[in-house]
């Protein structure tokens, strides 16, 4: 085999690789946005590892323009910064925490496009409720 063929062989080799770690990156900073799988790193103990709360603290990248344009759910990204908080890393590991950032997940995809939708409530616990409010389409109102 000669040099040039060597050099060829090498720089194919290379780019496959990157992009086999491009797309192993990104399909796990995607995977942050499911607060199911955060508490599940968390039950696990991993993200109290301080390896991982390094290679958190590497994936940050992915929050610059150039990288940010390939996530599909942008919840990964808010979910990515959260992590690095030792606070929330902990907390996410409770069901109440889970269960309220899912709700809050929920919330913000239900009414991304309008706000007025949601209505925030207190409950005589002091607890806050959220509720949908009921609005006719424009085409059901009368003239």
């Amino acid at each position: 085999m000669s040099q040039a063929e060597n050099t060829a062989t090498a720089a194919t080799d290379s780019r496959a690789a990157n992009r086999a770690r491009f797309e192993l990156e990104l399909e796990f900073v995607q995977s942050l946005a499911n607060p199911f799988y955060l508490h599940s790193l968390a039950q696990q103990g991993i993200l109290n590892q301080p390896a991982f709360v390094n290679y958190l603290n590497y994936l940050l990248y992915w929050k610059e323009k150039d990288y940010a344009r390939f996530i599909l759910y942008p919840h990964a990204l808010h979910h990515l910064e959260l992590l690095q908080n030792a606070q929330f890393r902990a907390e996410i590991g409770k069901d109440e925490w889970r269960e309220f950032l899912n709700q809050k997940q929920f919330d913000h995809w239900r009414t991304w496009r309008d706000p007025s939708k949601i209505v925030v409530a207190k409950t005589e616990g002091g607890e806050d409720v959220t509720l949908e409010t009921e609005t006719a389409p424009p085409s059901a109102t009368l003239p």
